[in-house]
């Protein structure tokens, strides 16, 4: 059987090159609203992050987002997505453990 291509992308604070279903996308939709996107298909601009607490810091440290999605993106807004990302980060590992099962 013909072995599938697995789509790559590079998570906006540290860089790292990991599989697409591995990552969270956030997106800036063409209204501007900045939100976290767990099915990767809304449309807008994207940038992903590793599901990691340190990654989403060093993104908001280095302002990261604000570069991949190129508008800026505020405080509040950084707010709002740490709120999301901590309730969402328990939910995305859970889904991608049960994928990662799946595979084997």
């Amino acid at each position: 059987m013909k072995t599938r291509k697995i789509p790559l992308r590079k998570c906006v604070a540290c860089g790292e090159m990991m599989p697409k279903k591995s990552l969270i996308r956030v997106v800036r939709s063409p209204e501007g609203e900045v939100s976290i996107d767990l099915t990767g298909k809304k449309s807008g601009r994207g940038a992903y992050l590793c599901g990691k607490e340190s990654c989403f810091k060093l993104a908001h440290k280095n302002r990261a987002l604000d570069r991949a999605l190129k508008a800026t993106v505020g405080p509040e807004v950084y707010e709002q997505l740490a709120r999301d990302f901590l309730a969402v980060e328990e939910e995305f590992l859970a889904e991608r453990d049960k994928e990662e099962g799946d595979d084997e």
